[in-house]
């Protein structure tokens, strides 16, 4: 009898523990600032879908961001201006030593435009305008500061770049 009360409390202890763990994993990913947000993502966030998720269900008419962080995977792309195409090239294990960029909308859905830098184990850096990106080991840290209106991004030709619209002030 005391051996199986032994187990039961161990089989609690492993029990409890566990799920305290997996609800470590579960943290939440942002809290409210005074300017805006900030967001603390963990190691295989999608970074881009992060903001997305963020701005859509905070309904942020537009905004600016900075952030700092490892990356388990960043896509660079360099824009080529006579295909009208990014040309991608992606670096694995990197630190972002700088992140930045701006929040606004296209069609209706959350349109970002990031840029950053990022070093690897040699100090070597690359940078550029950023495809895709997941948070490596470690965390990123994003602090996103709110704009008052909604801003708008439309193609524009003959780049065919999506461009930040800006309203006019009255003269």
């Amino acid at each position: 009898m005391k051996s199986a009360m032994k187990i039961g409390m161990l089989l609690f202890f492993f029990t409890t523990h566990f799920m305290h763990a997996q609800n470590d994993t579960q943290k939440c990913r942002y809290t409210k600032t005074s300017q805006g947000y900030l967001m603390v993502l963990r190691e295989g966030d999608n970074v881009l879908a992060s903001i997305e998720n963020l701005v859509k269900e905070q309904q942020i008419l537009s905004a600016n961001f900075t952030g700092i962080g490892f990356a388990q995977e960043v896509t660079f792309g360099f824009y080529d201006f006579s295909q009208k195409k990014f040309h991608p090239k992606t670096f694995n294990k990197v630190e972002m030593g700088s992140l930045t960029g701006s929040i606004a909308w296209s069609d209706g859905k959350p349109s970002l435009h990031i840029h950053g830098v990022a070093t690897d184990d040699k100090f070597d850096a690359y940078g550029g305008h950023i495809l895709a990106m997941k948070v490596g080991t470690g965390s990123m840290e994003i602090y996103i500061t709110l704009n008052n209106e909604k801003l708008e991004r439309k193609i524009e030709q003959p780049l065919n770049a999506n461009v930040l619209q800006l309203p006019c002030l009255n003269k």
